[in-house]
């Protein structure tokens, strides 16, 4: 089982930044996948950016140029910078981490809240 907590959020004005966080314990597969996803009212839940553990990104395009994901390997973290912030970006950001082999189970976080005001 793996456990995952994330913090950073909160309510921001337009063209602000928020940087959030995500720690994971428990039992961590050294090559694995983690990955900031979000959910607006009403809407599927979406990617937001992915990173493997050998660094590789992917971005959603609304997210591309304005946010960054990174992750610390020894402290099992990803961090999402996030810039140039808009109210379209208001969502619960949830973490996600899953090991790098066939059929490898998800685990996710409780999400965070971000507001952005107009």
């Amino acid at each position: 089982q793996v456990q995952l907590v994330e913090s950073g959020g909160g309510l921001v004005q337009a063209g602000g930044s928020l940087r959030l966080s995500c720690g994971a314990s428990g039992t961590i597969f050294r090559l694995n996948t983690m990955g900031w996803y979000r959910q607006a009212p009403g809407k599927q839940r979406e990617l937001v950016a992915v990173i493997t553990s050998g660094g590789s990104t992917l971005y959603a395009d609304s997210a591309k140029g304005r946010f960054t994901i990174s992750r610390d390997n020894a402290k099992n973290t990803v961090y999402l910078q996030m810039n140039s912030l808009k109210p379209e970006d208001t969502a619960v950001y949830y973490c996600k981490i899953t090991a790098d082999f066939r059929g490898a189970p998800a685990f996710w976080g409780q999400g965070t809240q971000v507001t952005v005001s107009s």
